[in-house]
Parts: C-alpha cells; structure tokens; sequence
C-alpha cells in the first residue's frame, strides 16, 4: 500500500497474529497491529490472511478468521467491518480465511471461502449481501468451491478465484450465476491453466494477475471487461 510519497509495504504474519510495515529502503519492520497473542479481544488479531488499503477513510483493513477489521494508525482498537459474529453461513457470519476487495464506496467484497461465496457489505452494515455462490460447494456456473481471491472491475464486474475449481469466473452484479475466464479444462500446467489459484488483482492497464499456486507461479492475462 502507498502512502504519501513514500512506498510501504504491509505484511501479514499469520503465524504471529500480527501486520508488519516495511518502510522503503529499511531493513528491519515495526507491528502495525496485533503482536498481543492469539486472543479475541478487539485488540488482539487472530491469523491475519490478507490486508489492503482503504484510499477514503486512509485505514487499512485486516482479514482474519471469520471477520474483517479496520484499523486506525496509532490505534490499539480495531473496529469490525464484516463479520465478527463467529463462525456460519448467516448473512452476518463468515466462515474460513478469505481475501478483500474495498471498491470507492467503500463497500467490502469477501471471498468467503468455507461458504463458498462472496459477501458485499456496505459501509456501516450489520450484515452481507452474497453477490456470488452461496450455493453449496460445486463446479456449475451458479457455484463455487473454495473461493478465495477477489476483485472487482472498473464495471462494477466481480472476479474470483474458484480455488478448488481451478478457474477464475467472472460474476456480474446481481445476475444469478458467472462466466469462466480462465481454465474450463481442469488442472494443468499449460499457460492458459491454473491449479488452486489463491488471489488475484488486476493493474491499472486492467491485465489481470493471478496467483497460480499450484503451479507454482503469478500469471497474466488480458482481460477484455468491454
């Protein structure tokens, strides 16, 4: 995440409980969350996956097991976003670790992995809206398995890495099922293949990047979001 003028980048150290900040050009870290130990206080963080920068509030948000937190610079508090209600399949539940996608409305999408869906949960909302899957685990176009990595497109199109299906589908907002983008032929090595992809994001050009975890490497494509 970019922060001013200078470049810093911010760490998820699962193992730990904490997020770590690297300032360009340093050669040591400093927490810039949790490091309390593995509690559920609000300040303690429970096995951080994945984190990213909110441009309009300035904070970043933290995903852990089965919640999301934003979290204020020189805070001790987190504030929960999403989630937080323990673990199950309600609409004010998550289930798993997963991945987060803040879009300029500041609405959080959730691959909400152990659900096999993505939530949608509006700035201040006490629960999600599932925009994609919900279905039960599957490969048919109205499901997912595993869903991990999500984004979302200059159109308001949602993308995300199917984790157990070894594709990338493409999902609309509010249609009831989604398109393959990536890989309808199983699990493989070629280059237009992928093997439990974990995350994915796309740059400004909009080519899109996912991580091919399976086989071991970060691939590109060219998506046409026209």
């Amino acid at each position: 995440m970019q922060n001013g003028h200078k470049m810093t980048v911010s760490a998820t150290d699962c193992s730990n409980h904490r997020i770590v900040k690297w300032k360009c050009n340093s050669t040591s870290g400093q927490i810039a969350a949790g490091g309390n130990g593995l509690e559920n206080s609000i300040t303690q963080l429970n096995s951080p996956i994945d984190v990213i920068g909110d441009k309009e509030s300035g904070c970043p948000l933290f995903a852990m097991l089965h919640e999301v937190r934003r979290w204020k610079p020189e805070d001790t508090n987190g504030i929960i976003v999403a989630g937080g209600s323990g673990e199950g399949d309600r609409l004010d539940q998550l289930s798993g670790r997963f991945h987060i996608f803040v879009y300029n409305d500041q609405s959080i999408y959730v691959s909400d992995e152990h659900n096999h869906r993505v939530m949608k949960w509006m700035k201040d909302a006490k629960e999600g809206i599932v925009v994609a899957g919900g279905n039960g685990p599957g490969n048919s176009l109205t499901q997912l398995w595993a869903s991990i990595g999500v984004a979302v497109d200059q159109l308001d199109t949602i993308y995300i890495a199917d984790s157990n299906n070894h594709r990338i589908i493409r999902w609309p907002q509010e249609v009831k099922q989604g398109s393959i983008v990536v890989d309808e032929n199983g699990k493989e090595e070629q280059a237009n293949q992928l093997s439990s992809s974990l995350d994915l994001t796309f740059d400004q050009q909009g080519n899109l990047y996912v991580v091919d975890n399976g086989n071991y490497r970060v691939q590109r494509f060219n998506i046409d979001i026209s």
